[in-house]
């Protein structure tokens, strides 16, 4: 069941634009799953279909849910399907309205959730609110897939996380080093890397982007050996206060801010809304973000994503 397209206006002073975002209101969400029976029938839509052919009599045939337990059965045969088995929410004793609300809190903002809010937003412990968040960023990771990245891709290496101011820029300790490669109009991948050797960036960039395409970096040396890897390089001199310059021999214009802006949220989330995260946890919340940025423009889309991921 797909919920229908729709885009926001925002009138302004320099006239009225529409918005590609999908909106997906908490009412609508309440209103789509108001009990368990609710989840439980979209879980069963998204992964085996109202109507199929029964795994045990072979006929194709509807299936109904059956009473005070978390399964439907076959018309035909009575044999028993558990939508639930094998995800996310096996053996779970928190209801199902109790998980989706919280799919919906980690598609319904950008800068993520904390433990602790979802500890308060639903009504469980902090225990059982971080198993739960933690549940949800594998299952984004796992929505989210991977392919090669083309066309003209930005490349950028930050430092995050961790409790130890350190001292700042590049070798800054007590930080996480993870790595970021955007295509422009398209996707961003991500990746927790171990130094910033050409070897470890090299490596990356063979791995994510597909040779030919054009490829922006910083003036860092380790992104040297680009060029003699097939790839289009240009790097723009941050140093030198230089943030773009376009290239007459190739018609590109070379800069990183695009995934500067993935980092520069990424960070400030961290610090308002997580205050810190272990190197040990990094790839999760690296795999949340990137799932949102990939696919914000079709928000009420999102929640369907992540069930169909289960």
């Amino acid at each position: 069941m797909h919920m229908p397209t729709r885009k926001r206006t925002y009138h302004s002073k320099s006239g009225t634009r529409e918005s590609n975002v999908q909106p997906y209101s908490v009412r609508e969400f309440f209103a789509e799953f108001p009990d368990d029976d609710a989840c439980l029938k979209r879980i069963m839509e998204v992964r085996y279909g109202l109507r199929h052919a029964c795994g045990k009599c072979g006929v194709e045939s509807t299936f109904h849910k059956v009473s005070n337990r978390r399964a439907y059965a076959c018309a035909a045969c009575g044999d028993h399907v558990y939508p639930c088995a094998e995800t996310i929410f096996k053996d779970s004793r928190t209801p199902l309205t109790v998980w989706f609300y919280a799919i919906y809190l980690f598609i319904a903002t950008r800068h993520g959730v904390s433990g602790k809010e979802l500890q308060r937003q639903l009504g469980v412990t902090y225990k059982c609110a971080y198993r739960i968040g933690m549940q949800i960023r594998k299952l984004m990771a796992t929505a989210d897939g991977f392919e090669m990245l083309k066309g003209h891709v930005e490349l950028d290496e930050a430092y995050v996380g961790g409790r130890r101011p350190g001292k700042r820029g590049r070798g800054a300790e007590g930080k996480t080093i993870v790595m970021g490669a955007k295509a422009r109009g398209g996707r961003i991948v991500t990746k927790v890397i171990p130094d910033v050797r050409k070897e470890t960036l090299r490596g990356v960039v063979l791995d994510t982007v597909e040779k030919g395409a054009v490829v922006s970096t910083d003036e860092l040396y380790s992104y040297g050996l680009l060029t003699g890897d097939g790839y289009q390089h240009g790097a723009v001199k941050h140093g030198a206060k230089e943030w773009a310059y376009f290239d007459y021999r190739t018609g590109e214009t070379h800069h990183t801010n695009n995934v500067e802006s993935f980092w520069k949220l990424f960070k400030k989330s961290i610090a308002s809304t997580h205050i810190s995260i272990s190197a040990k946890r990094m790839e999760a919340y690296l795999g949340e973000f990137s799932f949102r940025s990939n696919n914000r423009q079709m928000r009420n889309a999102m929640f369907d994503l992540l069930i169909a991921a289960l």
